[in-house]
């Protein structure tokens, strides 16, 4: 039907200290980490857009289900989780799932706790004009 979406799944790396907002780490520092985490984050969807049949979707709008998977089960701040991702978005929008990071709205992400593979996963879901005001509707 119409609402039919599709998704794809990218997982990275936890993402640096240095990448945090609080993060005190010289500026050459914390750029090498931008530059390795937007590196690992395009190659890794490139790898996932290989097996998308379609090729490059170049989505306009995409929401975003993010999972940190902690090797601990210290308390996160999950908006300093989220904003240490910005190089993570712009090395997927780099790999043309979507047109320009800017169409990537995430949700409030989800922990849990893997001491063996810490890791983040990333569903990146199309979304439509149809899809956005069903949601609407729905948060009425």
């Amino acid at each position: 039907p119409d609402l039919e979406m599709k998704s794809i799944t990218i997982t990275v790396p936890i993402p640096a200290r240095e990448l945090s907002p609080n993060s005190r780490a010289h500026w050459r520092t914390k750029a090498n980490a931008k530059r390795d985490a937007r590196a690992v984050a395009s190659w890794r969807a490139k790898f996932c857009l290989a097996e998308y049949a379609e090729g490059q979707p170049r989505w306009e709008r995409a929401s975003a289900r993010v999972t940190f998977y902690w090797p601990d089960a210290r308390r996160r701040d999950p908006d300093n989780a989220m904003a240490s991702l910005k190089a993570t978005w712009d090395g997927i929008a780099d790999a043309g799932i979507v047109a320009n990071d800017s169409g990537i709205w995430p949700e409030r992400p989800h922990f849990g706790i893997d001491r063996m593979n810490p890791r983040v996963e990333i569903t990146i879901t199309q979304e439509n004009d149809k899809d956005l005001a069903r949601r609407a509707l729905d948060s009425e």
